[in-house]
């Protein structure tokens, strides 16, 4: 069956979705995910929900206003965090205090969606996708608490979990590739950065025109192919170093090796992006390297 090679997620959340004419892909993917019409009003500052200055090399992550008000924020996790879940609950409670202001009453509290794409296994579980919402169930009779009539009235909502944060984890090295729901189709292309021509989901032939690596130009396909590299290197440095670790008892070594390794790969890729044209923050954004590295290289 054929297939279409598109710009990995990632990249394209980097450069191409954050473009007003380009939110068809978004859409789709969140309708999908979320099982209701998603229709994306705005795309948001993300930098101040990295809970780390080194953050940028290890994740990508985007946060968007839909037009109910609601705040989704899109995370993709390459590399291993043994303290991950408390990292979700730091970025989405985060992200509530950032939009209440001094004076606001309660009810302002905005609702958060967190969705995260993991290229590693979190947790122990056989599933590729986990749904995590705060219910309030009877201690004694077992019953699921509702708001009163009022409150239901009054917030549009029935029970408390829907204005509490939501959290979706997409384990994509779960997924067996085979696509039987639209949502199968989208995970599909999370892990293989393809789309087969069969595949309908909402959002996709979007995808399809907007991320298409034909309509890249040679400079542009230069930088994105260095990038991929990268994180190809990344992760199997960090497996390599692991491994030594444990085998040899030098991790600390190791690390620093590594880090200095990253940071020449990373100058070397801001290069390919100063001549690509890209901007000093889009590069900053991109590689992990300060907007002052960059600018030396100038």
């Amino acid at each position: 069956m054929a297939e279409r090679e598109l710009i990995s997620f990632d990249w394209a959340m980097k450069r191409v979705l954050r473009s007003p004419a380009n939110f068809g892909v978004l859409n789709g993917f969140l309708s999908v995910l979320l099982n209701e019409k998603i229709e994306i009003e705005e795309i948001l500052e993300s930098e101040s929900n990295r809970a780390f200055a080194d953050d940028k090399s290890n994740r990508l992550d985007l946060k968007v206003r839909d037009t109910k008000g609601e705040l989704i924020l899109i995370e993709i996790q390459y590399d291993y965090q043994f303290n991950f879940f408390q990292r979700m609950l730091y970025g989405a409670s985060k992200t509530v205090v950032e939009h209440i202001y001094k004076g606001d009453n309660y009810e302002k509290v905005v609702k958060v969606i967190s969705i995260n794409i993991l290229n590693f296994d979190l947790g122990k579980g056989e599933d590729y996708v986990y749904i995590g919402k705060t219910s309030f169930i009877g201690l004694h009779k077992h019953d699921k608490l509702k708001l009163d009539e009022k409150q239901q009235k009054y917030f549009d909502k029935k029970y408390p979990e829907e204005l509490f944060p939501e959290y979706y984890l997409i384990k994509v090295k779960n997924f067996d590739d085979l696509a039987k729901t639209p949502l199968d189709e989208w995970i599909y292309f999370l892990k293989n950065s393809s789309v087969k021509e069969s595949f309908t989901a909402p959002g996709l032939s979007d995808a399809l025109e907007k991320l298409s690596l034909m309509q890249m130009s040679r400079e542009e396909r230069m930088a994105y192919d260095d990038y991929i590299d990268m994180l190809r290197q990344r992760q199997s440095a960090h497996m390599s170093a692991k491994m030594s670790g444990i085998f040899e008892g030098r991790a600390e070594g190791l690390k620093e090796g590594l880090k200095q390794g990253e940071q020449k790969k990373a100058l070397e890729i801001a290069r390919k992006m100063l001549q690509a044209e890209l901007s000093f923050e889009q590069i900053a954004d991109i590689t992990g390297l300060t907007v002052k590295e960059i600018k030396n290289l100038h």
